[in-house]
């Protein structure tokens, strides 16, 4: 946890920003596989560790605005835990680092909301997205999980990304921890990794230093020979000689903030000609990207910068033809790059997702709704103390070319007969971190190889 002042600090403002009425957080519960007692790894929820840092299972926490008080609801763990688990901390303990002082079972907090509710006091609450919790919400103030669309608080989800958005020097310090080890669990990835081994071996070489390092995953490993289909989990093929494979991993710290990298390399000890050729554009989007970032300039032109980079790269090798600019505007690039060139990142891999990427990414403004465009997680003006990624790739989808050939989409930017011989190449892209300042975007964390010199290096 960070010092207990953070977290009174982080309330008082919240408080401020809301104005009156009851807060009203969930912490998240233990969530089992298959019975009871075998459960997940336990995550809290981003928002309750944000404003209380308490990792503990069952708890609910109200801020009442009106009266100035705040309480941490929650039962300690009995003998039979204990029994089972050692020595635990009380609640009253645990909230005491967040600066809590007033602690209550959890069987209170149906009259304290009944209460509440006969006073007429507003009840302020998140979007929810953990079905328990759904629950909980419609047995203390009668709210249907259907109905949580639509009567969630949206001024506390502004409040709420207003502050979680800009990340103070201490987190900054604790992300680029994570990516660190990020980094770290990319190389041995890529220095482990032979023909005739499964993509789980490597998955495995790469959890483990996750493990080792004392934190855990920010999200499943993606590492896959067939890098084309964008959020692959599946582990079962096995590498050979010609293939490409590529790893989206990162590092979640013990304080839950994540790192989040992608890197691409041949399974063989060098990168065949084309697939040089194809990866140096990938990296030619990159850094368009970056060069393009600026304070208070829009996220959407590192997007916009990624997509025509790519669109003239594949135009040199006969992929493509026309304006670039035109084709990104009829979404013709997306046949290439049907997703967002980044997004957010701090507690959350994909940061306050479950809060709405409208409100999140865009300021409250529409999305686009044309494909590939439709999926940027971020387009809105870089403020100081954003972090947020950079990972423009370049895929092969032959579902996607079988489509919009058959359709004769794009044939006025696309030349199907070379794209259609490229059909099972797969998918390139690599993925850095970094965050705004007053000078512009700087790089989280150490570097992470991505050069074609380096990475071959690392594969001799």
């Amino acid at each position: 946890m960070f010092q207990q002042k953070t977290y009174i600090e982080r309330r008082k403002t919240l408080k401020e920003k809301v104005g009156k009425g009851l807060i009203l957080f969930f912490g998240n519960d233990e969530s089992s596989m298959n019975y009871a007692d075998n459960t997940y790894h336990f995550r809290q929820d981003s928002t309750f560790l944000y404003y209380f840092g308490i990792q503990h299972p069952g708890l609910v926490a109200i801020i009442d605005i009106d009266n100035d008080r705040e309480i941490i609801f929650g039962d300690d763990y009995t003998i039979d835990d204990i029994v089972w688990m050692g020595p635990q901390a009380t609640i009253a303990k645990r909230a005491e680092s967040c600066g809590v002082k007033n602690v209550q079972p959890i069987h209170k907090l149906s009259t304290f909301l009944d209460l509440a509710k006969q006073m007429g006091q507003p009840v302020h609450f998140l979007p929810l997205y953990r079905p328990e919790n759904k629950i909980k919400l419609q047995e203390l103030i009668g709210i249907f999980p259907n109905e949580i669309p639509s009567k969630f608080s949206i001024n506390l989800v502004k409040a709420v990304v207003s502050q979680r958005e800009i990340k103070s020097a201490k987190e900054i310090i604790e992300i680029g921890k994570a990516v660190d080890i990020s980094v770290d669990m990319h190389i041995a990835g890529m220095r482990y990794a032979k023909p005739g081994m499964t993509e789980a071996q490597v998955t495995a070489e790469i959890h483990k230093i996750a493990i080792a390092a004392g934190g855990n995953i920010s999200f499943p490993i993606i590492a896959t020979k067939n890098g084309q289909t964008l959020h692959n989990h599946y582990h079962g093929n096995t590498i050979k000689e010609g293939d490409l494979f590529l790893i989206d991993a990162g590092f979640e710290t013990e304080m839950a903030y994540a790192g989040d990298l992608s890197s691409t390399f041949p399974v063989s000890k060098k990168f065949t000609l084309v697939q040089k050729e194809i990866y140096q554009i990938t990296l030619d989007a990159h850094h368009a990207a970056i060069d393009v970032l600026e304070l208070g300039a829009p996220f959407k032109n590192a997007h916009i910068a990624a997509s025509t980079t790519i669109f003239d790269g594949l135009k040199t090798m006969g992929f493509t033809k026309g304006n670039a600019s035109d084709a990104f505007d009829a979404g013709a690039h997306a046949l290439f790059f049907p997703c967002g060139t980044g997004h957010m990142m701090g507690l959350d891999v994909h940061d306050m997702e479950d809060l709405g990427e409208i409100w999140v990414g865009y300021n409250g403004k529409p999305k686009s709704e044309q494909f590939g465009l439709k999926s940027l997680r971020l387009a809105k003006p870089l403020q100081t103390g954003h972090v947020f990624t950079i990972e423009p790739g370049i895929y092969f989808i032959p579902e996607l070319i079988d489509l919009w050939h058959s359709q004769n989409k794009f044939n006025d930017f696309i030349n199907w007969e070379k794209v259609n011989s490229y059909r099972n190449f797969g998918g390139i892209r690599n993925e850095e971190d970094f965050v705004m300042t007053k000078t512009g975007a700087k790089l989280l964390g150490k570097p992470k190889p991505k050069t074609i010199a380096e990475v071959e290096a690392l594969r001799g």
